[in-house]
């Protein structure tokens, strides 16, 4: 109901500002700010985008947690969405994602609505949290058989993963 209520609140917030900045401006320089906003906002996207690539290449590399950096690199991607839309309500909020401690406001209220169950790092511990369901245990059962690399899994010239 919330993504309905979105999808029609958002183009008439859209039509509204678009006939009140036309009016007070005219056509040619609203225009002309809605192709402004767009340039403007892909060049801000394009540095705040490597910047947030590189903190996550850096949390894999130092094994932190990349939540946060994959959080803030979809809000950037997000708000690269929103300032190519034209229109100036969906600008206003794409510019705002752009603002480093917006994204950690909105990361911050996301993470208090969150659970995390569990996670696992290679070579660190394992974080629990509530304990898992039924049939939700920690061991896989499985059959396995060895293949002679010679012959292939099912003979020569087989792969064993597409019968062929």
């Amino acid at each position: 109901m919330l993504l309905f209520f979105l999808f029609l609140a958002v183009p008439l917030i859209e039509i509204a500002l678009c006939i009140q900045v036309g009016g007070a401006i005219g056509l040619w320089w609203t225009l002309a700010i809605v192709i402004f906003t767009a340039i403007l906002g892909t060049r801000l996207i394009r540095a705040q985008g490597v910047m947030a690539m590189n903190d996550l290449r850096s949390s894999f590399s130092e094994m932190r947690d990349p939540t946060e950096p994959l959080a803030h690199g979809a809000m950037i991607l997000l708000a690269g969405a929103l300032l190519l839309t034209p229109g100036f309500f969906t600008d206003a909020v794409g510019f705002a994602l752009l603002i480093p401690p917006v994204r950690r406001a909105v990361i911050a209220y996301l993470r208090s609505r969150v659970q995390v169950e569990s996670f696992t790092v290679t070579g660190a511990e394992t974080y629990r949290g509530p304990p898992p369901g039924p049939g939700r245990g920690d061991v896989i059962d499985g059959e396995y058989r060895e293949i002679d690399d010679a012959d292939g899994a099912d003979g020569p010239g087989k792969s064993g993963w597409t019968g062929h």
